[in-house]
């Protein structure tokens, strides 16, 4: 049994890292790893036990039922607190969707992105009808609806203004969220920081990716080298600005999406950063 000693120490300590509000919110993105899922589910569920995560991000069900998906998470300790689904799931079998979200137990329901080549003004006003009605369905399913935005959403429009903006304002607070994927906000040529703050009430989940040096930006591909991933602390992004903020708006969860050439490797590497990070 510790000391009161050594729990205050270790209270001191855990308050001086950035240990309460994100460490203890913060998971994984399957889709790092869908190399090793896909060919055996199993291996791929204990490497994420394996890197230490309770709290994870699905990204699909690998073809597995979500039933049994659910079953082989809750059998490693893995609680699928948001789940990724294409649009055309979300357009074609809604219902579905719901079943299996409301199987695997988890709370957010994400659109992970989206099929149109462009993204401009009409694209925004589409999409944004659609948005709440998903949006709506889910929540009187007892979920929440997120959107993941992968960089093209951020076109510039002559008022200097974007299309997510465009879409942020054309959709239902109350019924649509979104996810903030660090790496593609950088990508386009965004401070992460300032979109944080300019929707405090709309952000609610984040992918935690760094972006190497000397990576060019100002971009709305939606691609990018694997090479232009770093593991987290490794890169251009200003983690203790950006967490700070993240956690003043009140984000719920952070999932590390590891998308380097070698995931195995970076996420421990993340991992730690993380941990030590003070902010």
């Amino acid at each position: 049994m510790p000391t009161l000693k050594i729990l205050a120490i270790m209270i001191i300590v855990a308050s001086t890292a950035l240990g309460t509000p994100v460490i203890n919110h913060l998971g994984f993105q399957f889709w790092g790893l869908r190399h090793d899922f896909q060919p055996d589910v199993s291996k791929g569920l204990d490497v994420v036990k394996g890197f230490g995560f309770s709290y994870v991000e699905t990204s699909g069900t690998f073809g597995l039922l979500a039933t049994d998906f659910q079953k082989a998470l809750a059998s490693r300790g893995l609680k699928p607190v948001a789940a990724h689904f294409d649009f055309a799931r979300f357009e074609n079998d809604l219902p579905g969707v719901i079943a299996d979200a409301r199987a695997l137990g988890a709370s957010y329901v994400v659109a992970a992105w989206l099929p149109m080549d462009e993204f401009n003004v009409a694209t925004a006003h589409a999409v944004a009808a659609r948005f709440n009605t998903w949006g709506a369905a889910l929540n009187a399913a007892g979920l929440k609806f997120a959107f993941h935005p992968c960089g093209y959403e951020f076109q510039r429009l002559p008022d200097g203004s974007t299309t997510f903006d465009l879409l942020v304002s054309l959709t239902k607070p109350e019924v649509v969220l979104f996810e903030m994927d660090v790496f593609w906000v950088t990508h386009a040529g965004l401070d992460p920081v300032q979109l944080l703050s300019k929707y405090p009430d709309r952000w609610r989940l984040m992918h935690l990716k760094d972006m190497r040096h000397g990576a060019p930006t100002g971009l709305n591909t939606r691609t990018a080298p694997e090479e232009d991933n770093v593991a987290i602390g490794a890169g251009v992004i200003d983690w203790p600005a950006v967490l700070r903020t993240a956690v003043r708006i009140g984000v719920d969860y952070y999932f590390i999406e590891d998308e380097t050439t070698a995931p195995r490797v970076n996420t421990p590497i993340s991992i730690l950063f993380l941990k030590d990070l003070k902010y």
